[in-house]
């Protein structure tokens, strides 16, 4: 399938100068000449773009084609119905119209994705863009990456506020972990969750915590919220929880009396609990494969499916057998949470972009071993007490690795689908390891 044409050579100068110069004017703005935040507001924004136009190449010259190939050719279906009313176009950008309502067939019916909400939105923003972009991929796929960054930005700024002395360590695990700008970067599912998570985070942390009620915090909140549950609600199952927690312990962290402390977290934590599974259990029907009724057996389907279909080609992985119910499941927690932060190991590698995520997931396990011998379980388990922020960063990255892990079963599908815990882990591992070391040491040396 051929989606980069001489055309998106031709545009993407102009997009990327236009671009560079609108982040340019803002970094001027908010954060001028001496700011300690602006050498990293420019060079997010130039990872990002990089990252955009790296995985767009990647998927025509290597791949051939792919999911992100069909979000583009979905939104020039949608584009095309421009041309004959504008009233049409807007009508399938919004969803409007029945898939069987008979003067849009001709579009719905090469919409393969019209009923898949998730997947349609993002064909639907994709076709917006394309408006400016002229239907061109790569100048449509770095506005993707522009946007997506102010959400990465904004979970900067929520930790680099609170831990002025890490802004160069917090800087370093939220805006250039590579597969989150490449694989978090292009026209993905995966970048508009990234864009939505940060702002999420961001807002939530203003809202509840800081107790910041302006009118922009509300609308990115349900903004946010809204996209996830649309696009990947997983994402947003395992966010709420460790929401929910980070609220409450960093509240009760101010309170002085141990007892009471103890007692009003024991309290909120069976009450949270309670409320947590009644409306999960309640809503069921409506999460499909994600209940907790389905996500067992779906993910047994899914590990036969990539075992028959890629077992020869190096991209599958294996938990090993286990019972299509929630006590199977659980049983391989820690098996999953291991894949989605530490594999594939570089033995199991045998492509070159495996390879690639295979060093960094070595990085990965090589600082977590280093912060276990370096500080010792004891002192560990004292930082991540003593600090919510470190609670809430393991709480969503550890569920969320298991969700993914025990969901996927395949390399290079993970590699894209474990980007949002990638940054809440690594800031985990930069605050505990600077509650007992100086800021100018490196945490990313090993030894």
């Amino acid at each position: 399938m051929q989606f980069i044409t001489w055309e998106d050579y031709v545009l993407l100068p102009f997009f990327i100068f236009l671009i560079y110069n609108v982040y340019k004017r803002i970094c001027n703005i908010y954060y001028p000449v001496g700011h300690p935040w602006r050498m990293y507001f420019i060079y997010g924004v130039v990872v990002k773009v990089i990252g955009a136009i790296f995985i767009g190449l990647i998927y025509q010259y290597y791949y051939g084609g792919g999911d992100t190939a069909y979000y583009f050719y979905h939104a020039k279906i949608i584009n095309s119905a421009f041309s004959e009313s504008v009233i049409k176009w807007v009508n399938l950008l919004f969803h409007i119209p029945n898939s069987y309502e008979g003067e849009y067939m001709d579009y719905t019916s090469r919409l393969e994705w019209y009923n898949d909400k998730g997947s349609y939105m993002v064909c639907c923003l994709t076709a917006f863009i394309n408006v400016f972009t002229f239907n061109t991929f790569l100048p449509t796929s770095i506005i993707f990456a522009s946007v997506s960054f102010t959400g990465l930005w904004a979970m900067f700024r929520t930790f680099a506020k609170q831990y002025p002395h890490l802004e160069r360590h917090i800087a370093l695990v939220i805006l250039f972990i590579p597969s989150c700008f490449i694989w978090g970067s292009g026209i993905f599912k995966d970048t508009v969750c990234m864009f939505a998570l940060g702002w999420m985070l961001y807002s939530s942390f203003q809202l509840l915590i800081e107790r910041n009620m302006s009118v922009n915090n509300i609308i990115f909140l349900i903004l946010s919220f809204y996209i996830l549950l649309v696009v990947k609600i997983y994402i947003l199952i395992s966010f709420l929880p460790a929401l929910a927690l980070w609220i409450l312990f960093y509240h009760s962290h101010k309170v002085k009396s141990i007892v009471f402390r103890f007692l009003t977290k024991s309290i909120v934590l069976v009450v949270a609990m309670l409320v947590f599974s009644f409306v999960y259990k309640y809503y069921s029907p409506s999460l499909g494969k994600y209940s907790l009724d389905n996500i067992a057996k779906t993910s047994l389907v899914t590990r036969d499916w990539i075992a028959y279909s890629s077992g020869d080609q190096g991209s599958a992985y294996d938990l090993g057998n286990f019972e299509p119910s929630v006590k199977g499941l659980l049983s391989k927690f820690p098996a999953a949470v291991n894949v989605t932060l530490f594999r594939p190991y570089l033995w199991e590698a045998n492509k070159p972009l495996v390879f690639l995520n295979a060093l960094e997931a070595m990085v990965f396990l090589l600082l977590t071993l280093k912060i276990l011998i370096t500080i010792g379980p004891m002192r560990i388990w004292k930082a991540i007490s003593s600090d919510p922020n470190i609670q809430f960063c393991l709480i969503f990255s550890i569920v969320f690795a298991f969700s993914v892990g025990i969901s996927t079963y395949n390399f290079g599908s993970l590699s894209r689908y474990r980007i949002p815990c990638l940054p809440l882990y690594s800031m985990a591992l930069v605050l505990i390891y600077y509650k007992y070391n100086p800021p100018g040491k490196n945490f990313l040396s090993l030894n």
